[in-house]
């Protein structure tokens, strides 16, 4: 198990209307299997894994009217200074730091732009058992309007050194810890920008990817069972792409190698 360096991704969870339809779901998409429910004082969250490690978790939605959605959560070694650092940088806090009896602290954010996203200070409970390997978390970005609000944020939370990626011709930074030189082999995250392209109503929000060994194939079981796809396979100078939602509207991505030319 990796250590992880403050700001990093070192979990991530959906919430979601029915816990188990999302097992059959993810069970079959990623080949995950499941702990039993944590039980009413931890809300019913269910440990998910690949090959024996902890690797996500499904939570039911404690009421409807909020989002079903995959979240992301960043390490730190002090949830409560890191709260007063996201205040002072013009975020928000949507929970305040809370023990979860021994497993750690958690608490709920907002940055500038509205993007929440989750602070993990790890007890018993250290995050990721495996990630960066096929069916489990390989990538987090966010999605925002609020571009230089939300890069100053960043860096002055985590003090992030950022890395612009703009071959494509669309605006695309990516953010490595403080100390390491910025570049894809350092970065922890990405910040993209919602464009003209994207739905007026969409808000700002985190994109949660998922690594797999052949994205068609698993966009095809998404959709067979029951998900929809909301950004069809493309190829990228990091690999293949796709954004799809599962059965119950939770939205996430699927990253796999690039493609060789036998492949296409």
């Amino acid at each position: 198990m990796a250590a992880f360096v403050e700001g990093a991704p070192c979990w991530v969870d959906a919430s979601l209307p029915d816990v188990e339809a999302g097992k059959r779901f993810y069970g079959e998409l990623f080949g995950w299997t499941f702990a039993d429910s944590a039980g009413a004082e931890y809300g019913h969250y269910t440990q998910a894994y690949s090959r024996g490690r902890n690797v996500a978790a499904l939570a039911p939605k404690p009421d409807g009217r909020m989002p079903t959605v995959w979240g992301v959560y960043l390490y730190t070694n002090d949830a409560y200074a890191c709260a007063q650092r996201i205040r002072a940088a013009g975020g928000q806090m949507v929970m305040d730091p809370m023990p979860v009896g021994p497993y750690g602290t958690a608490a709920m954010a907002a940055d500038p732009g509205g993007a929440v996203f989750g602070l993990w200070q790890p007890g018993t409970h250290h995050g990721f058992e495996a990630q960066q390997e096929p069916f489990t978390y390989c990538w987090s970005e966010v999605y925002t309007r609020a571009r230089d609000a939300v890069d100053v944020f960043y860096a002055k939370v985590f003090g992030y050194v950022p890395q612009d990626q703009d071959d494509a011709g669309v605006e695309y930074r990516i953010w490595s810890p403080p100390g390491k030189a910025p570049g894809t082999d350092t970065a922890v995250l990405g910040r993209s920008l919602i464009t003209d392209a994207f739905p007026e109503i969409m808000p700002a929000h985190f994109l949660v990817y998922f690594a797999v060994p052949d994205c068609d194939r698993s966009v095809a079981t998404v959709q067979r069972l029951g998900g929809r796809v909301t950004a069809d396979p493309f190829d990228t100078p990091y690999g293949r792409i796709a954004v799809v939602a599962d059965n119950q509207g939770a939205v996430f991505g699927l990253l796999s190698e690039p493609r060789t030319e036998a492949d296409a």
